[in-house]
């Protein structure tokens, strides 16, 4: 009786934590699993962007890309955008499920508030990394000269898991805020296009006036794009501290605002 009376140690809190985060976001890949031709849609977007953009760009010699191709130097740019894209509208599922009363559901459970968000932008994460086999994939058939080393792949798999987190939790908080999905949208429309074109995802920093630049280096996604192009193109990331730093600091930001919010806004 005393055990159970006493509050739970840090380790136990922990393992509790990471328990809870582990089921949701299990439950999260199970939709995937019901509705597999999902990764037939998302696959169409970064072919589109790497077959037409990528090819015909790649005729120019305007952008500075040193020893490599533009579609080389772009490659990563584009999964970074892709996996932007598809997480940063996360939130769509979030909207339905509330005016479905699935999410009450979910939020009564016995599962702490932090757990819950984590699960969530960790199962939109684990689904995010179909774009990184789909850019693969197409990097392979395109002939892009990539670096595919063991440490490269994993490392470029983990950044696509960290910056998904980021967006998708994000896009997770934005759904706590809006109440229609039509605002969910134009919002979504807003951030995605300032996100990706005040990037290195398509062009250096070299070439960006001094105002763009600024933006760019406050940019999560331009730190994304760091990592990605220093696996799979550079074969060495020299800042990869910083870069690895900016992302997870942003993820545990956004996931502190929104576990704190959900409590009293969703419910």
């Amino acid at each position: 009786m005393e055990a159970l009376l006493r509050p739970p140690s840090p380790w136990e809190m922990v393992v509790t934590y990471i328990r809870c985060v582990l089921v949701v976001a299990e439950i999260e890949l199970r939709k995937l699993r019901h509705d597999p031709t999902e990764l037939l849609t998302r696959a169409v977007q970064p072919a589109l962007w790497l077959v037409i953009f990528g090819e015909a760009f790649s005729r120019l010699r305007a952008i500075p890309t040193g020893s490599v191709s533009y579609l080389t130097f772009m490659t990563p740019g584009i999964l970074a955008q892709s996996l932007m894209f598809v997480s940063i509208f996360y939130g769509l599922s979030i909207i339905w499920e509330r005016d479905a009363g699935i999410l009450q559901k979910f939020l009564v459970l016995p599962v702490p508030r932090a757990s819950f968000v984590t699960g969530k932008g960790l199962g939109a994460a684990v689904r995010s990394l179909s774009q990184a086999v789909i850019i693969f994939l197409l990097a392979l058939l395109l002939g892009v000269h990539l670096q595919w080393s063991l440490i490269g792949v994993i490392g470029s798999l983990l950044a696509v898991l960290i910056a998904a987190s980021f967006f998708s939790t994000l896009s997770m908080l934005i759904a706590i805020l809006v109440k229609t999905r039509e605002r969910f949208m134009g919002i979504g429309q807003v951030l995605t296009m300032p996100l990706f074109f005040a990037s290195n995802a398509i062009y250096p920093l070299a070439i960006m006036p001094d105002w763009l630049r600024v933006l760019a280096q406050i940019n999560p996604l331009s730190y994304t794009v760091d990592l990605l192009r220093g696996f799979l193109v550079v074969g060495a990331v020299p800042d990869a501290l910083l870069d690895w730093g900016v992302l997870l600091l942003a993820v545990i930001v956004a996931q502190a605002l929104a576990a704190s919010t959900y409590q009293s806004i969703v419910l």
